[in-house]
């Protein structure tokens, strides 16, 4: 009738229906958050749209997309930071004060689409209402194009609850999916002469390569062209970590003496010592494969650049590769080199593992874990030296299943992680486990966010190495006795912990299952335990030697003085 119509055409809508819409028209399946004035209508109506919320408890613990204004975008910065630093996509959805209240000293007024652009790679706040879908179209789309990276739209409080007649409101349709660009011929030309003129070659596969998708034509690549590669830490499983190519047992030596290094979305940053010598070959060639112009030459000047989409690349090599037939061989001196330090460090690490001391030491720790878990979970790792000797000893065989600290060494990012990787686990129903390892000083940034874990029951298994400290700390005995000499905040060395918290009790306290471990048959038996409950989530509270360390590396991974 006449008068369905015009109400159809005259319905009004709101601020919050507005951006709920302009997600769900942008395929966002989920927003993680922590709601308050003036963005819970905004949540809310994000559920009314078919997006699925989850509520965490600090905003620095994933990289939240929905937070209130002031301090709650102040926490998120951190989140920010880290997802730009690393190269992910995340938009932030940011409430701030009343536009007419601006500079009255309003309720947590704060110059946040400002203080957001250190942070992003694109900031704003739309200019009214009918323009929120152009603003999140153009957030979403400018977080994937190019060098992926956190985004930021700002609402104010008054246009959350302001209406507008939905006829003046343009539909904004879905941006496409980054376009995919390749390198230019010549380049490829360049970059085969140098590698098949390699004598000691090697790949390092990046998380860019993860986020591009690359693992089929990598092992192609790898195999067809017999070729040693080396993942970076979110690299790992975009070929399986037990890959007979695979030297990341032989790391440092593999760095040091290849004569060309291919980079596989990945950068020569602190990760990779920056390719400079003593950790790098002074004469090493590099060619750089990266989607970002801006990347080519930091640090160095590669022998050959190859811009655009890591898979996109790799496959244009394998095209001039078939024609020719070219293989790097198998029996070179290389090969012997490394396989004989891989040999000389498993032989190392094993007989830490092998140790059957109680309390245990990390490598017996991972040793079990490693044994017991499933090579299709998420391994989610955060901490000093259990994040360093883990990534090492727990391997992962798929790509896109390891989260960690990251380009920027950010802590407190675990939980979040492992809550963002079983909620999306869960409702794609894969049947895989999410395992998130912590240190006990990592898992003390966000530990509250067992409680999130336990209200949505996501089955997420935490694996708390416990050691007393920050690298290191002191046994309960010697902790009393520090106590008896004076004050602990000058006697306590400032890497010290509280000697076997109950970081276990925690978890019961929310109703999931925690389990005090000491040895290794109880280890095994509550991780075994763990594995088995899809229903609740589990903490196994590791207790470890406190002055258990890294074996002696010739050229180790990291430093204290890096961290």
């Amino acid at each position: 009738s006449l008068t369905d119509f015009w109400t159809v055409i005259m319905e009004d809508v709101t601020g919050a229906q507005l951006i709920a819409e302009a997600l769900k028209a942008q395929n966002v399946e989920y927003m993680f958050g922590i709601v308050g004035v003036p963005v819970i209508e905004v949540a809310m109506a994000a559920q009314a749209s078919g997006i699925k919320y989850v509520g965490m408890r600090n905003e620095q613990a994933v990289r939240a997309c929905l937070v209130v204004s002031g301090p709650g975008l102040i926490h998120a910065l951190g989140g920010m930071a880290n997802a730009n630093m690393n190269c992910w996509p995340v938009i932030v959805i940011g409430g701030s004060s009343d536009q007419n209240q601006e500079t009255t000293g309003a309720f947590q007024e704060f110059p946040q689409v400002e203080a957001c652009r250190l942070y992003s790679k694109f900031s704003a706040r739309p200019s009214s209402l009918d323009m929120i879908s152009s603003v999140v179209e153009k957030a979403v789309r400018t977080s994937m194009y190019g060098r992926p990276g956190a985004v930021y739209v700002d609402i104010s409080g008054d246009m959350v609850n302001a209406k507008v007649d939905r006829s003046r409101v343009r539909e904004v349709p879905c941006c496409p999916p980054p376009p995919v660009s390749m390198a230019d011929h010549m380049a490829i030309t360049e970059a085969l002469a140098v590698l098949k003129g390699a004598k000691r070659p090697l790949l390092i596969i990046g998380k860019g390569a993860a986020h591009g998708r690359a693992e089929g034509a990598l092992r192609e690549l790898v195999e067809g062209c017999g070729l040693p590669f080396l993942p970076t830490p979110m690299g790992k499983g975009v070929l399986p970590d037990d890959h007979p190519n695979c030297v990341a047992a032989a790391r440092s030596r593999a760095l040091l003496q290849s004569d060309v290094v291919v980079l596989l979305g990945a950068r020569l940053n602190w990760i990779l010592h920056f390719g400079l010598p003593p950790r790098f070959d002074p004469h090493v060639k590099v060619i750089q494969v990266d989607l970002c112009a801006e990347e080519m030459g930091n640090n160095m000047q590669p022998a050959a650049a190859l811009l655009g989409d890591v898979n996109a690349i790799v496959k244009q090599i394998l095209e001039y590769v078939h024609k020719d037939g070219w293989k790097y061989p198998a029996d070179t001196e290389w090969w012997t080199t490394l396989k004989e330090k891989m040999a000389a460090n498993a032989t190392m690490t094993k007989a830490l593992a092998l140790q059957s001391t109680t309390p245990m030491n990390y490598y017996q720790v991972f040793h079990h874990i490693s044994q017991l878990l499933p090579h299709d979970c998420v391994i989610v790792s955060e901490g000093a030296n259990t994040m360093d000797i883990g990534r090492t000893m727990l391997n992962n065989y798929l790509p896109r299943h390891r989260l960690d600290a990251g380009t920027f060494g950010t802590m407190g990012v675990g939980l979040g992680f492992a809550i963002a990787a079983a909620t999306v686990q869960r409702n794609q129903n894969t049947g895989q486990r999410v395992v998130c390892v912590e240190g006990d000083s990592a898992f003390g940034f966000s530990g509250m966010e067992v409680e999130t874990m336990c209200r949505y029951k996501l089955p997420v298994v935490i694996i708390v190495v416990n050691n007393n400290g920050i690298y290191s700390g002191v046994d309960a005995e010697t902790w009393e006795m520090m106590g008896k000499m004076g004050d602990l905040t000058t006697v306590a060395p400032p890497v010290t912990l509280l000697p076997e918290a109950r970081y276990d009790e925690v978890m019961n306290a929310f109703g999931g299952r925690g389990f005090l471990v000491r040895t290794e048959e109880e280890l095994r038996s509550a991780l075994q335990l763990s594995l088995s409950d899809w229903e609740r989530p589990s903490l196994l509270n590791v207790l470890i030697d406190p002055s258990s360390d890294r074996k002696q590396q010739e050229f180790p991974w990291l430093t204290r003085s890096n961290l």
